[in-house]
């Protein structure tokens, strides 16, 4: 009896995956619809428009973008986590929702790893530092100095406690072995109007927020943190070439699905994923908005995600940050 059950089981097993692997081949059959965790011409969105309008073509299924904003992108998040796997419903990531948010609070309704089975990585964009023109420095070597010599007297501003440009700058404050003092707001806009004003000596935040600044000269930036330089301000270093060897921080996109997606449909989308971000019209797209992209396997994508997540855990703990 026990035999013939056993029998039954695999038998059963064997079906279920053959009907799991055909519809996998088959796939998409429908349109795909890729969850945005942002309103409408958002970072995110911009991204996802572009990235989805090429996709599209080589999957031959129309891509329906769904922007779910609110709650730094756990909405978007969740949502999508608890979406069914079959490869209709993905979502294009972001380093807040992914690595930031579960490292800032325990109440993240969703695991970043056990959730979700990731596609691809897509782009990422840097921050800059920029200062007040009254701050008598033009590098980062020259802040250093400068903060080391008035400890716990430089004020420097962020979008808010718990966001990139918050936590850019407590590494930035690891790595250069200083201190500053945080100033938070409730946005990238109002703090750098503050630091304009010479409210606040400096700030690390996004390039477009801060691109007619300092073309008007209003600030003055001294580093981007990527590893690389920004092709919006090709004359202005990289920290790491400034200082601090090894520093990097961006604001990044990728694709996952919801974990139990099959493997045959995530590489169907990161290849969907990957000849997109090749054509010119992304490239376009993502040059005018000071990204950078980039595809890669799930398996480099899933490898990434592990260590930006130990990456910030480690400057929280340290920064002793917390936000509910």
């Amino acid at each position: 009896m026990r035999v013939g059950c056993l029998v039954v089981r695999l038998l059963w097993a064997c079906i279920t995956a053959g009907i799991h692997s055909a519809v996998a081949q088959g796939f998409p059959s429908k349109p795909v619809r890729v969850i945005v965790p942002g309103p409408p011409a958002g970072g995110a969105d911009v991204v996802a428009r572009a990235l989805g309008a090429r996709m599209s073509q080589v999957l031959g299924q129309q891509i329906v973008i769904d922007n779910r904003a609110g709650a730094n992108g756990l909405i978007a998040t969740e949502l999508t986590a608890k979406s069914s796997p079959d490869g209709y419903t993905v979502i294009l990531g972001t380093s807040s929702a992914f690595t930031l948010n579960p490292n800032l609070s325990a109440n993240v309704p969703y695991d970043p790893i056990k959730s979700f089975a990731p596609v691809s990585f897509v782009c990422s964009a840097p921050l800059l530092l920029v200062v007040h023109p009254s701050v008598p420095v033009n590098t980062v070597r020259d802040l250093i100095k400068l903060a080391k010599a008035k400890p716990g007297q430089i004020f420097y501003a962020s979008n808010g406690t718990g966001s990139l440009s918050h936590l850019t700058t407590e590494l930035f404050k690891n790595a250069a072995g200083v201190d500053m003092v945080h100033v938070p707001y409730k946005g990238g806009t109002p703090a750098v109007i503050d630091t304009i004003s010479g409210q606040v000596s400096l700030i690390i935040t996004a390039i477009p927020t801060l691109l007619t600044q300092v073309r008007a000269g209003r600030v003055r930036a001294i580093a981007v943190t990527a590893e690389k330089r920004s092709p919006a301000f090709p004359n202005v270093p990289t920290a790491a070439e400034s200082g601090l060897p090894g520093f990097s921080s961006v604001q990044w996109y990728a694709m996952f699905a919801p974990a139990g997606t099959p493997s045959q449909t995530v590489q169907r989308l990161n290849s969907a994923v990957n000849k997109a971000l090749s054509s010119p019209e992304v490239e376009k797209t993502f040059v005018r908005e000071g990204l950078e992209g980039k595809g890669s396997s799930s398996q480099e994508l899933a490898a990434f995600l592990a260590s930006d997540l130990a990456k910030w855990a480690k400057v929280i703990k340290a920064a002793k940050i917390e936000v509910e």
